[in-house]
């Protein structure tokens, strides 16, 4: 079972590399992870606050048919050179963690 922890730890990189492919809203963000990691709306919105604290994501409104005006993300250069660092590290992290598991 994943914990908790390790699951904040790989949100922000699998958030930004979603943001690099398109732009979200929160809740639609969610529903997208959620199908593959069981997050929920409490964990996402202070992670974007934070993004959008150190400027990796920026806002912008656009109305919605279905409903209230949706607020969407979309990354920054900061933030795409940041993925770019954060899918580094994961790749070194899983390179690491698999020599381990084969007894290398």
């Amino acid at each position: 079972m994943i914990t908790t922890q390790f699951k904040k730890g790989v949100l922000e990189l699998c958030v930004l590399v979603m943001l690099g492919r398109k732009d979200y809203y929160g809740y639609e963000l969610v529903e997208d992870i959620s199908e593959h990691i069981k997050i929920t709306e409490g964990t996402i919105y202070p992670l974007l606050r934070k993004l959008k604290d150190e400027d990796y994501v920026t806002t912008y409104l656009k109305e919605s048919f279905e409903g209230p005006t949706r607020k969407y993300y979309s990354i920054t250069q900061k933030g795409s050179d940041h993925k770019e660092d954060l899918l580094n590290e994961w790749e070194d992290f899983t390179k690491s963690v698999s020599k381990i598991i084969k007894g290398e």
